[in-house]
Protein backbone atom coordinates (compact mmCIF):
# COMPACT_ATOMS: atom_id res chain seq x y z
CA UNK A 1 0.00 0.00 0.00
CA UNK A 2 1.07 3.80 -0.60
CA UNK A 3 2.06 5.68 2.19
CA UNK A 4 2.48 8.82 0.09
CA UNK A 5 0.91 12.10 1.20
CA UNK A 6 -1.67 13.10 0.33
CA UNK A 7 -1.92 16.38 -1.45
CA UNK A 8 -4.37 19.39 -1.96
CA UNK A 9 -7.18 18.87 -3.71
CA UNK A 10 -5.52 20.63 -6.31
CA UNK A 11 -1.90 21.29 -6.73
CA UNK A 12 -0.58 23.77 -9.22
CA UNK A 13 2.18 22.66 -10.10
CA UNK A 14 3.28 24.97 -13.24
CA UNK A 15 1.73 27.46 -15.37
CA UNK A 16 2.69 29.05 -19.08
CA UNK A 17 1.05 32.21 -21.14
CA UNK A 18 0.20 30.88 -24.32
CA UNK A 19 -1.87 32.13 -27.10
CA UNK A 20 -3.66 34.74 -24.51
CA UNK A 21 -4.45 31.89 -22.66
CA UNK A 22 -2.68 30.07 -20.16
CA UNK A 23 -1.26 26.40 -20.33
CA UNK A 24 -1.28 24.76 -16.69
CA UNK A 25 -0.07 21.34 -15.17
CA UNK A 26 -1.69 20.38 -12.04
CA UNK A 27 -1.66 17.12 -9.45
CA UNK A 28 -4.29 16.46 -7.14
CA UNK A 29 -5.19 13.48 -4.83
CA UNK A 30 -7.26 10.58 -6.32
CA UNK A 31 -9.91 9.01 -4.99
CA UNK A 32 -10.05 6.96 -8.24
CA UNK A 33 -6.72 5.37 -8.34
CA UNK A 34 -5.89 6.53 -4.35
CA UNK A 35 -2.47 7.70 -5.47
CA UNK A 36 -1.50 11.56 -6.26
CA UNK A 37 -2.41 11.83 -10.40
CA UNK A 38 -1.52 14.59 -12.74
CA UNK A 39 -3.39 16.55 -15.54
CA UNK A 40 -3.21 19.18 -17.71
CA UNK A 41 -5.22 22.16 -18.74
CA UNK A 42 -4.80 24.74 -21.25
CA UNK A 43 -6.94 27.84 -20.43
CA UNK A 44 -8.31 29.56 -23.52
CA UNK A 45 -8.69 33.75 -23.01
CA UNK A 46 -12.45 33.52 -23.54
CA UNK A 47 -12.51 31.09 -20.15
CA UNK A 48 -11.30 34.60 -18.05
CA UNK A 49 -15.39 35.52 -19.57
CA UNK A 50 -16.70 33.02 -18.39
CA UNK A 51 -17.82 29.49 -19.03
CA UNK A 52 -16.56 27.58 -22.15
CA UNK A 53 -16.60 24.37 -23.48
CA UNK A 54 -13.91 21.41 -23.31
CA UNK A 55 -12.26 18.72 -25.13
CA UNK A 56 -10.90 15.71 -23.26
CA UNK A 57 -7.89 14.23 -25.03
CA UNK A 58 -6.35 10.41 -23.86
CA UNK A 59 -2.65 10.29 -24.93
CA UNK A 60 -1.43 6.85 -25.78
CA UNK A 61 0.88 3.83 -24.53
CA UNK A 62 4.35 5.03 -22.69
CA UNK A 63 2.86 9.14 -22.52
CA UNK A 64 1.84 11.30 -19.53
CA UNK A 65 0.00 14.57 -19.16
CA UNK A 66 2.52 16.54 -21.08
CA UNK A 67 2.99 14.70 -24.54
CA UNK A 68 -0.48 16.09 -26.21
CA UNK A 69 0.38 19.84 -24.47
CA UNK A 70 4.21 20.10 -25.99
CA UNK A 71 3.61 17.79 -29.28
CA UNK A 72 0.51 18.57 -29.89
CA UNK A 73 0.00 21.99 -31.28
CA UNK A 74 -3.69 22.21 -30.32
CA UNK A 75 -3.84 25.47 -28.18
CA UNK A 76 -3.05 27.85 -31.10
CA UNK A 77 -6.78 27.07 -32.87
CA UNK A 78 -8.41 26.10 -29.05
CA UNK A 79 -7.16 29.66 -28.82
CA UNK A 80 -8.94 30.72 -31.40
CA UNK A 81 -12.56 28.61 -30.71
CA UNK A 82 -12.41 29.15 -26.72
CA UNK A 83 -12.02 25.10 -26.30
CA UNK A 84 -10.62 23.88 -23.34
CA UNK A 85 -8.18 21.14 -23.47
CA UNK A 86 -7.65 18.59 -21.11
CA UNK A 87 -5.25 15.73 -20.75
CA UNK A 88 -4.59 13.50 -18.23
CA UNK A 89 -1.89 11.32 -17.56
CA UNK A 90 -1.91 7.72 -18.63
CA UNK A 91 -1.78 5.62 -15.74
CA UNK A 92 -0.87 5.98 -12.09
CA UNK A 93 2.06 6.47 -11.09
CA UNK A 94 3.68 5.41 -7.70
CA UNK A 95 1.41 2.51 -7.28
CA UNK A 96 4.84 0.24 -6.73
CA UNK A 97 2.78 -2.98 -8.36
CA UNK A 98 5.85 -5.90 -9.09
CA UNK A 99 6.27 -5.78 -12.67
CA UNK A 100 4.66 -2.49 -13.66
CA UNK A 101 7.62 -1.52 -15.16
CA UNK A 102 8.87 -4.13 -16.92
CA UNK A 103 7.21 -3.47 -20.30
CA UNK A 104 5.87 -0.78 -22.03
CA UNK A 105 2.76 -1.69 -23.54
CA UNK A 106 1.64 -2.84 -19.82
CA UNK A 107 1.64 -1.17 -16.21
CA UNK A 108 2.99 2.09 -16.00
CA UNK A 109 2.30 4.50 -19.05
CA UNK A 110 -0.35 1.78 -19.94
CA UNK A 111 -3.06 1.80 -17.98
CA UNK A 112 -5.48 1.45 -21.16
CA UNK A 113 -8.06 3.38 -19.65
CA UNK A 114 -9.73 0.21 -17.80
CA UNK A 115 -10.60 -0.25 -14.18
CA UNK A 116 -8.95 -3.32 -13.06
CA UNK A 117 -10.03 -6.29 -11.30
CA UNK A 118 -7.06 -8.32 -11.05
CA UNK A 119 -4.64 -8.41 -8.34
CA UNK A 120 -2.41 -6.99 -7.97
CA UNK A 121 -3.46 -4.12 -10.49
CA UNK A 122 -7.23 -3.07 -8.77
CA UNK A 123 -6.18 -1.52 -6.19
CA UNK A 124 -4.71 1.42 -8.02
CA UNK A 125 -4.85 0.50 -11.73
CA UNK A 126 -8.72 2.55 -11.88
CA UNK A 127 -8.06 4.81 -14.91
CA UNK A 128 -11.74 4.27 -16.42
CA UNK A 129 -13.34 5.06 -13.09
CA UNK A 130 -10.23 8.28 -13.28
CA UNK A 131 -11.76 10.33 -16.32
CA UNK A 132 -14.67 9.90 -14.63
CA UNK A 133 -13.55 11.74 -11.54
CA UNK A 134 -11.47 13.89 -13.69
CA UNK A 135 -14.32 14.94 -15.61
CA UNK A 136 -16.05 16.09 -12.51
CA UNK A 137 -12.98 18.04 -11.03
CA UNK A 138 -12.89 20.02 -14.65
CA UNK A 139 -16.44 20.82 -14.19
CA UNK A 140 -16.58 21.92 -10.26
CA UNK A 141 -13.18 24.17 -10.61
CA UNK A 142 -12.87 25.65 -14.15
CA UNK A 143 -14.33 27.68 -16.38
CA UNK A 144 -16.37 25.00 -18.35
CA UNK A 145 -19.51 24.12 -19.91
CA UNK A 146 -20.56 20.98 -18.36
CA UNK A 147 -23.20 20.67 -21.22
CA UNK A 148 -20.86 20.98 -23.92
CA UNK A 149 -17.62 18.82 -23.52
CA UNK A 150 -16.06 16.07 -26.00
CA UNK A 151 -13.56 13.48 -25.44
CA UNK A 152 -11.00 12.68 -27.95
CA UNK A 153 -7.44 10.60 -28.19
CA UNK A 154 -4.18 8.70 -30.03
CA UNK A 155 -3.96 4.75 -30.15
CA UNK A 156 -4.53 3.40 -26.61
CA UNK A 157 -6.04 7.14 -25.93
CA UNK A 158 -8.17 6.74 -28.79
CA UNK A 159 -9.98 3.44 -27.50
CA UNK A 160 -10.19 5.02 -24.32
CA UNK A 161 -12.05 7.75 -26.06
CA UNK A 162 -14.07 5.87 -27.91
CA UNK A 163 -15.55 3.71 -24.72
CA UNK A 164 -15.97 6.40 -22.49
CA UNK A 165 -17.89 8.16 -24.89
CA UNK A 166 -19.88 5.30 -26.09
CA UNK A 167 -20.49 4.70 -21.94
CA UNK A 168 -21.25 8.06 -21.41
CA UNK A 169 -22.75 10.05 -24.08
CA UNK A 170 -24.49 12.06 -21.35
CA UNK A 171 -21.49 13.08 -20.25
CA UNK A 172 -19.66 13.48 -23.43
CA UNK A 173 -21.36 15.25 -26.42
CA UNK A 174 -18.53 14.38 -29.15
CA UNK A 175 -15.96 11.88 -29.56
CA UNK A 176 -13.12 11.34 -32.33
CA UNK A 177 -9.99 9.83 -32.62
CA UNK A 178 -6.45 9.37 -33.81
CA UNK A 179 -5.34 5.66 -35.02
CA UNK A 180 -7.24 3.63 -32.24
CA UNK A 181 -7.04 0.71 -30.92
CA UNK A 182 -10.86 -0.08 -32.04
CA UNK A 183 -11.09 -3.62 -30.94
CA UNK A 184 -8.93 -4.55 -28.07
CA UNK A 185 -10.34 -8.06 -27.66
CA UNK A 186 -8.75 -9.47 -31.07
CA UNK A 187 -5.44 -7.71 -31.11
CA UNK A 188 -2.02 -8.14 -29.00
CA UNK A 189 -1.82 -5.06 -26.98
CA UNK A 190 -5.43 -5.61 -25.98
CA UNK A 191 -5.22 -8.83 -24.93
CA UNK A 192 -1.99 -8.37 -22.71
CA UNK A 193 -4.11 -5.33 -21.10
CA UNK A 194 -7.36 -7.18 -20.65
CA UNK A 195 -5.79 -10.24 -19.99
CA UNK A 196 -3.48 -8.88 -17.07
CA UNK A 197 -6.18 -6.21 -15.49
CA UNK A 198 -9.22 -7.82 -15.97
CA UNK A 199 -8.18 -11.51 -16.57
CA UNK A 200 -8.79 -14.48 -18.83
CA UNK A 201 -12.88 -14.18 -18.56
CA UNK A 202 -12.89 -12.52 -22.09
CA UNK A 203 -16.97 -11.99 -21.58
CA UNK A 204 -15.59 -9.09 -19.32
CA UNK A 205 -13.76 -7.67 -21.84
CA UNK A 206 -16.45 -6.36 -24.39
CA UNK A 207 -17.08 -3.42 -21.73
CA UNK A 208 -13.80 -1.34 -22.49
CA UNK A 209 -14.13 -2.52 -26.76
CA UNK A 210 -15.61 0.06 -28.54
CA UNK A 211 -16.45 -1.91 -31.93
CA UNK A 212 -18.20 -4.55 -29.55
CA UNK A 213 -20.04 -1.42 -27.50
CA UNK A 214 -20.96 -0.26 -30.45
CA UNK A 215 -22.15 -3.10 -32.25
CA UNK A 216 -24.71 -3.14 -29.68
CA UNK A 217 -26.45 0.28 -29.95
CA UNK A 218 -28.12 2.72 -32.07
CA UNK A 219 -26.37 5.92 -33.56
CA UNK A 220 -25.57 6.98 -30.05
CA UNK A 221 -23.84 10.11 -31.86
CA UNK A 222 -25.54 10.97 -34.93
CA UNK A 223 -24.06 14.28 -35.40
CA UNK A 224 -20.66 11.58 -36.28
CA UNK A 225 -17.24 10.17 -34.76
CA UNK A 226 -14.76 11.58 -36.67
CA UNK A 227 -11.30 9.16 -37.17
CA UNK A 228 -7.82 9.64 -38.97
CA UNK A 229 -5.54 7.00 -39.60
CA UNK A 230 -2.71 7.09 -41.39
CA UNK A 231 -2.01 4.50 -43.85
CA UNK A 232 2.00 4.20 -43.24
CA UNK A 233 1.44 3.38 -39.44
CA UNK A 234 2.88 0.47 -38.74
CA UNK A 235 0.19 -1.08 -36.23
CA UNK A 236 -2.65 -1.04 -38.71
CA UNK A 237 -2.36 -4.13 -39.63
CA UNK A 238 -2.06 -5.96 -36.35
CA UNK A 239 -3.49 -3.45 -33.50
CA UNK A 240 -5.74 -1.26 -34.61
CA UNK A 241 -8.66 -2.94 -37.07
CA UNK A 242 -10.34 0.36 -37.65
CA UNK A 243 -12.37 -1.66 -40.04
CA UNK A 244 -13.71 -3.53 -37.13
CA UNK A 245 -15.52 -0.44 -35.65
CA UNK A 246 -16.41 0.99 -39.36
CA UNK A 247 -18.21 -2.53 -39.37
CA UNK A 248 -19.73 -2.23 -35.30
CA UNK A 249 -21.08 1.66 -37.22
CA UNK A 250 -22.47 0.45 -40.07
CA UNK A 251 -24.87 -2.01 -38.20
CA UNK A 252 -25.40 0.83 -35.84
CA UNK A 253 -26.56 3.23 -38.01
CA UNK A 254 -23.58 5.60 -36.93
CA UNK A 255 -22.51 8.09 -39.11
CA UNK A 256 -18.52 7.73 -38.98
CA UNK A 257 -16.35 9.75 -40.85
CA UNK A 258 -13.08 7.45 -41.21
CA UNK A 259 -10.12 9.00 -43.03
CA UNK A 260 -7.47 7.14 -44.48
CA UNK A 261 -4.39 9.51 -44.97
CA UNK A 262 -1.29 7.90 -47.66
CA UNK A 263 2.47 8.11 -46.03
CA UNK A 264 1.15 9.37 -42.64
CA UNK A 265 2.43 6.94 -39.56
CA UNK A 266 1.57 6.35 -35.89
CA UNK A 267 3.47 9.60 -34.33
CA UNK A 268 2.68 13.17 -33.27
CA UNK A 269 3.95 14.82 -37.05
CA UNK A 270 0.47 12.39 -37.98
CA UNK A 271 -1.74 14.18 -34.99
CA UNK A 272 -0.12 17.84 -35.31
CA UNK A 273 -1.06 17.59 -39.01
CA UNK A 274 -4.57 17.11 -38.45
CA UNK A 275 -5.39 18.38 -35.00
CA UNK A 276 -7.04 21.31 -36.56
CA UNK A 277 -9.62 18.91 -38.18
CA UNK A 278 -10.57 17.69 -35.01
CA UNK A 279 -10.65 20.88 -32.88
CA UNK A 280 -13.00 22.15 -35.45
CA UNK A 281 -15.23 19.48 -35.60
CA UNK A 282 -15.63 19.35 -31.86
CA UNK A 283 -16.44 23.14 -32.34
CA UNK A 284 -19.12 22.60 -34.47
CA UNK A 285 -20.94 19.65 -32.47
CA UNK A 286 -19.81 21.58 -28.84
CA UNK A 287 -21.51 24.83 -30.01
CA UNK A 288 -25.47 24.13 -31.00
CA UNK A 289 -25.33 21.31 -33.27
CA UNK A 290 -28.40 19.23 -32.07
CA UNK A 291 -28.03 15.79 -30.71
Amino acid sequence: MSTQTPVSPLELISEHACFGGVQRFYRHQSTAIGLPMRFSVFLPPQAKEGNVPALFYLAGLTCSEETFMTKGGAQRVAAQQGLMLIAPDTSPRGANVPGEADSWDFGIGAGFYVDATEAPWRQHYRMYSYILELHGLIVENFAVDAANIGITGHSMGGHGALVLALRNPDLFKSVSAFAPICAPSHCPWGVKAFSGYLGGDQSTWSQYDASALMAELSAPFPNGILIDQGLSDKFLPDQLFPQAFDAACEKAQQPLELRQHAGYDHGYYFISTFIEDHLRFHHRQLNGAAR
